[in-house]
């Protein structure tokens, strides 16, 4: 696998290449805790999801949940990723306040998921393929709180012994843009999967972000990361503003020290956090008071069989089935949410080959756009997919035109209702006899002989007389039958 070239920032002494790599930390899907039977709902009084097990109390072991592991073998086979059938828990030994044990368990040499890739889509109809190292499994730790007193700290164990996968991928990534296609495309699939959220606003996704520079093709450079992002708008400025900085240090004459940083958000900017510590430093060894994980091939083959249809795979039938453009189709099949809108809006479709494209143009550019305007998710739109389905066939089978679709859109966005029911009752059929039209033909070609002169001239012109037509009708002219009329009319 090779990184795809990104965009070149630009030094007093020429051209330089960042390189980057991401851990990503994705909560996993689940009620319990990785070692325990502890509840994992976001919120909640402090430490009131907190077991015996979580607090560390003496004689506590812990037992492995194994949906934790399920969620994490399904992960790994999204990711088109090596599973391993046998795989270690270890003790990764460093100072955590919030986490009462005084250790990490964690995996090291020996993780659930092996090397596995994402493809990602870039501006251009570009793609990159972004290698995936290893997926382990781990648990989260609790969380100090500075600001009840001004005396003490108070630690809130709830999101302690939390299982979370580390995602990590190869340093292929080459710029700010393919840093954040990467994060938007793993969420997707961990969403589509449904082994993690993806809420970054509650910490369920957060990233450790890798950065160094290097002239173009040259040995890679000193690292630095940057911790704990939550935002991938953040994750991208964060990356352009390192970049910078270690190449400003370089072209001065300094050396770039390896350090993890946290991103100031406010400021735009990236600021020491401590030194880097190496793998040696947290002196892992197995966990002994758990037992290798180890799975027989039947097992992931079950799991494997009952995965969902993920986005790739999903954007590939809706440009083969629908012959969408490879736009739309990524542009539907980004969320999971919206996907199942749009399938849903299908099933209504008397003729879905045919008419899937106009479904997914009135599914992006008429709903999408106005719930962006309103600041709704989809899970909020006013109109549902039945109904956007029913204005969508209504259209196919010529009941209305687009022009009385978008008046029929606003009354169901507004008030709602059935759409074929509020067409009948309120009289928005498409008129298509020609013999209803012809008079409103008549007049306006005799009205206007000027006009005539030019449609006979240059047939292009004739689109006046249609709009001129459609006018008079409250567009409920069917406009291919007012082309084929004129055109008989005026022998073009």
């Amino acid at each position: 696998m090779t990184a795809t070239n990104g965009k070149l920032i630009k030094g007093a002494t020429g051209d330089w290449e960042v390189v980057i790599g991401m851990e990503v930390h994705a909560q996993v899907t689940s009620n319990a805790k990785l070692f325990s039977g502890a509840s994992t709902e976001f919120g909640g009084e402090p430490n009131s999801h907190v077991s015996l097990v979580d607090a560390a109390m003496p004689g506590m072991l812990p037992v492995i949940n194994e949906q934790c592991v399920k969620q994490a073998i399904r992960t790994g086979l999204g990711l088109n990723a090596q599973i391993n059938l046998r795989s270690v828990f270890d003790r990764k030994n460093y100072f955590y306040p919030d986490l009462p044990q005084g250790y990490q368990i964690s995996q090291y040499k020996s993780p659930i998921v092996g090397e596995g890739e994402v493809m990602v889509e870039l501006e251009g109809g570009k793609t990159a393929t972004i290698g995936i190292e290893r997926l382990h499994l781990e648990q989260d730790a609790g969380k100090s709180l500075h600001d009840q007193s001004p005396t003490m700290s108070f630690v809130d164990l709830n999101r302690s012994g939390v299982a979370l996968m580390e995602i990590v991928s190869k340093p292929d990534i080459r710029d700010a843009e393919q840093a954040k296609a990467y994060v938007t495309k793993l969420r997707s699939i961990l969403r589509y999967l449904g082994t993690c959220d993806g809420d970054m606003e509650k910490g369920s996704l957060r990233a450790d972000v890798n950065v160094s520079v290097r002239k173009p093709g040259g040995p890679l450079g000193t690292r630095c990361e940057i911790k704990n992002m939550n935002s991938i708008t953040f994750i991208g400025q964060a990356i352009e503003y390192e970049a910078r900085r270690q190449i400003e240090i370089i072209e001065e004459g300094g050396a770039i020290d390896q350090e993890t940083r946290l991103f100031d958000p406010n400021k735009g900017e990236t600021r020491s956090m401590r030194s880097k510590e190496e793998a040696h430093d947290y002196r892992y060894f197995p966990d002994p008071d758990l037992l290798p994980l180890e799975f027989t091939d039947a097992y992931v083959a079950e799991l494997k069989a009952d995965l969902p249809e993920l986005p790739d795979q999903k954007t590939a039938r809706f440009i083969a089935e629908f012959s969408l453009s490879p736009y739309d189709a990524s542009v539907l099949v980004a969320e999971r949410e919206s996907a199942d809108f749009f399938e849903t809006v299908l099933t209504k479709l008397a003729n879905q080959p045919r008419d899937g494209k106009v479904a997914a143009n009135w599914v992006i550019n008429e709903l999408f756009g106005r719930l962006n305007k309103e600041g709704l998710a989809i899970g909020a739109s006013p109109v549902s997919a039945t109904q956007l389905g029913g204005i969508v066939d209504l259209i196919g089978e010529g009941t209305i035109s687009g022009k009385i679709a978008k008046d029929l859109f606003e009354i169901v966005w507004q008030e709602g209702g059935d759409p074929r029911g509020i067409v009948e009752a309120r009289g928005m059929k498409q008129v298509t006899d020609l013999s209803a039209i012809e008079k409103v033909v008549d007049e306006i070609i005799a009205a206007n002989p000027d006009k005539v002169a030019q449609a006979k001239a240059k047939p292009q012109a004739l689109g006046w007389f249609v709009g001129q037509v459609m006018k008079s009708s409250g567009g409920k002219a069917n406009p291919q039958a007012v082309n084929d009329l004129l055109k008989s009319k005026l022998g073009i």
